[in-house]
């Protein structure tokens, strides 16, 4: 009987389910972008509110993209904060979806596609973050961000498998 349960045991063992480990700031699951947004709404200057940052990273000063129309759509300038190091890119964005862009030539994590997760009603609030969860972003326009739109930026990413135990506000 005893050989009989631990061949059991075995058997359930191997028909769990795998646990994929990521190098990430998400989960495994389903990410859906703002497939609504009118992309060409974007101009304007995004000062970053919140990223996502690995235990121990050292700190980084927030910083801001700014986004114009360029001959072939959107350009992107930004300095950024990604998990404690800073990024400067200037670049074209390519629309490859709906609610998505992607920085024709950027350095790593910034260089895939980006999915706008989510940005409120007025246009004053901007989720970002990627299918691989190499990073998340908040750029919030008009002044400091409200707790209702903070609120309203966390719980999209938390619903989007973001680990927001990780999520990192700037003053």
């Amino acid at each position: 009987m005893p050989r009989l349960t631990a061949a059991l045991l075995f058997l359930l063992a191997a028909c769990a389910p795998a646990t994929v480990q990521r190098d990430g700031f998400r989960r495994d699951g389903p990410i859906y972008s703002n497939a609504v947004l009118d992309l060409s709404t974007l101009n304007g200057t995004w000062p970053q509110t919140a990223t996502f940052a690995a235990a121990g990273r050292p700190a980084c000063a927030p910083g801001a993209a700014q986004i114009t129309p360029g001959p072939d759509g959107l350009t992107l300038s930004a300095r950024l904060c990604v998990n404690g190091q800073d990024l400067s890119l200037r670049t074209p964005l390519r629309i490859t979806g709906p609610g998505r862009l992607t920085p024709v030539k950027a350095p790593a994590p910034l260089d895939r596609e980006w999915w706008l997760l989510w940005a409120d009603a007025d246009l004053r609030t901007l989720v970002i973050g990627t299918p691989d969860g190499s990073f998340g972003l908040v750029l919030n326009r008009g002044g400091p961000i409200p707790w209702d739109r903070l609120k309203g930026a966390r719980d999209v990413l938390a619903w989007n498998g973001y680990d927001l135990n990780r999520f990192v506000q700037f003053p």
